[in-house]
């Protein structure tokens, strides 16, 4: 019985330490050796949409700062390309109601329910400008 209150309470802690820290998955995204022009490119999205920004730190971090599940990381031009060429409303209808691909599988608000439809759209604007 004691190793079920165990497991539950590492599993809660775990989920507790990546939510209290929103910048570490941002610097994740951020390439390790930048030049002016990268600098530039990365600052301008954080600049203009704080809330995709602290969405995905977040929420989103969770699976695309890893790649977990299929998730396409931001600033992986590769990944993201073909995405980003279905358009804004996919990428929201895939990221609001969630979506099963080829390469993994996307939870509808990314697990997250009580993100608004703003939120989600303000993040997923927030990949792609480090995507693009």
């Amino acid at each position: 019985m004691s190793k079920k209150y165990l497991g539950l309470l590492l599993i809660c802690s775990a989920a507790l330490v990546a939510c209290g820290k929103p910048e570490a998955p941002a610097a994740i995204a951020t390439p390790a050796v930048t030049t002016p022009a990268v600098v530039a490119t990365a600052a301008a999205p954080e600049a203009d949409n704080a809330v995709g920004k602290s969405v995905f730190g977040k929420t989103c971090a969770l699976c695309h700062a890893s790649g977990a599940a299929g998730a396409p990381k931001p600033g992986n031009k590769d990944e993201w390309g073909p995405r980003i060429a279905q358009g804004n409303d996919t990428l929201y209808k895939h990221a609001l109601e969630g979506f099963t691909g080829a390469k993994g599988a996307m939870p509808a608000r990314g697990g997250n329910a009580s993100l608004s439809d703003d939120d989600v759209k303000a993040a997923v604007n927030y990949m792609v400008a480090l995507s693009k």
